[in-house]
């Protein structure tokens, strides 16, 4: 999907990676990282987000839950914290002393988490979809004398919700619901969210605003009509240099850069974008059979749109563009197949969309890609925690 931004925007980036794999710095089904053009994208977000008045929380699972560039974002360039997808990064993270700023938000806290999440978390915010979660949290906040910040969500006909992450509030429900949990003690109703609120248009080429942006803005709307301050009002999905000006122009305070940091957003993937391709995945071809090559997986996402790899054949100076064969969903991911013969042990560079923290590969990352030194940062698992080599 993104592998002609790549050759476009990084090629640096696929000669080091090459280059490490033929050392034996790492090993195939790996992620590879630029540091240094992932610190220019988060520069360059956190610029636009400024002037246009939008506080960031980086969403992290994209890349690994990594806790070095999680440190990076938060401590030295200034992103308000990070937002946990789900339960579990957000208790690593705070093992990891990094601000942990919106929990809730696809996953709801379990009901076992809440009091540690008070306790010792503290997010600036927790999203709310049910009655009965925004019970358990004011229990556990009041006996611990703590006032948290929430965000609901709300969502009307017509709005797009994936597949097993289903939720919210119905919107004409609004008034009796913030009703409900204002009068909850140690809570305090902070603002909306919804999610997606943009998405890749393959026909405009550009990202547009869906139907749950305009949801989220009449939410917003009703709940200042009925005197609540909505101080918080977060648009994420696609949070790139691109729809900040959106976020703003539509009465956003919060947005939550992912794919973005790492250029891997749907609108790049002709290389058009500010953002740069900063992350790779590297693998080696292990054996042919019947006139196709398999190369090593367990990176695979079954939404990543991959269509071709590079291949890096010994003695050879030039790499070859090779099809990927069409992906049995119901099978694991225990090789890629590529069309055609390649020599056993050569060098794959693939670039798509993914979510790294669903895969078992390996994070890498390198930093003086840019000035051909490249240099092993650290390994990493897709869960954040470092690999000894």
């Amino acid at each position: 999907m993104f592998l002609s931004a790549l050759q476009q925007q990084n090629p640096a980036l696929i000669a080091s990676a090459v280059q490490l794999l033929n050392d034996g710095v790492v090993l195939p089904d790996t992620y590879v990282i630029d540091v240094d053009q992932f610190k220019l994208n988060a520069k360059l977000i956190k610029q636009q987000a400024d002037v246009f008045n939008i506080r960031l929380y980086a969403m992290t699972k994209q890349f690994g839950r990594n806790p070095v560039l999680a440190k990076m974002l938060t401590q030295e360039l200034g992103y308000d914290g990070i937002v946990c997808v789900d339960f579990k990064e957000a208790r690593y993270f705070q093992q990891q002393g990094i601000t942990v700023s919106h929990v809730g938000h696809l996953v709801q806290p379990p009901s076992q988490f809440i009091k540690a999440l008070v306790e010792t978390i503290k997010p600036e915010v927790v999203t709310l979809y049910s009655l009965e979660k925004a019970q358990e949290l004011s229990v556990a906040a009041s006996k611990v004398n703590y006032n948290q910040s929430v965000l609901v969500k709300f969502f009307q006909e017509g709005d797009s919700l994936y597949p097993n992450q289903e939720a919210g509030f119905p919107l004409s429900t609004l008034p009796q619901v913030l009703k409900s949990i204002s009068e909850l003690p140690n809570l305090a109703i902070v603002g909306i969210t919804h999610f997606p609120c943009f998405l890749y248009n393959k026909e405009a080429k550009t990202t547009q605003l869906t139907a749950n942006l305009s949801t989220a803005v009449l939410a917003i709307k009703q709940a200042e009509a009925l005197g609540y301050t909505m101080s918080h009002c977060n648009f994420p999905s696609s949070t790139s240099f691109e729809t900040i000006p959106l976020i703003n122009e539509y009465g956003g305070t919060h947005g939550e850069p992912g794919h973005a940091l790492t250029g891997t957003i749907p609108s790049n993937q002709d290389g058009s974008q500010p953002e740069k391709i900063a992350m790779l995945y590297l693998t080696e071809i292990s054996h042919q059979f019947a006139d196709r090559s398999y190369c090593y997986g367990g990176g695979y996402y079954n939404r990543s749109q991959v269509e071709s790899a590079l291949v890096f054949e010994p003695q050879s100076s030039q790499n070859r563009l090779v099809p990927l064969c069409p992906n049995d969903g119901s099978n694991i991911d225990y090789y890629f197949q590529l069309e055609g013969v390649a020599v056993v042990g050569s060098p794959v560079v693939m670039a798509f969309r993914t979510q790294l923290f669903v895969t078992r590969s390996d994070v890498a990352l390198v930093e003086g890609i840019s000035t051909s030194q490249p240099r092993l940062l650290g390994l990493f698992d897709t869960q954040g925690k470092q690999i000894q080599r």
